[in-house]
């Protein structure tokens, strides 16, 4: 049962973490506090002894982990590249 109420207060807070949280521009801040809230989820499915819907979330939540933080770093280098260009372009 202890389970169950951690899960929803990860779960609340993460959620209000991204989107109401510190420094919610930066995507690799907001990333991770989504991450708190699906650590909420993962901890309510465990409540619930649901074990194939547990392992499932698990499963794809580390597939989506590398996809949105491979994501980021794209896009991270993409602005990089661009503000090089526009100092280029002035000097």
């Amino acid at each position: 049962m202890l389970e169950l109420y951690i899960g929803f207060f990860l779960l609340i807070v993460g959620t209000l973490g991204s989107i109401i949280g510190p420094n919610v521009e930066d995507p690799l801040v907001r990333f991770l506090n989504i991450e708190v809230a699906s650590c909420g989820v993962s901890l309510v499915f465990l409540a619930y002894d649901e074990t194939l819907a547990l392992m499932t979330y698990l499963a794809v939540n580390a597939l989506l982990t590398i996809i949105i933080v491979r994501a980021i770093l794209i896009r991270t280098m993409r602005e990089d590249d661009e503000d090089r260009e526009d100092m280029e372009s002035i000097v």
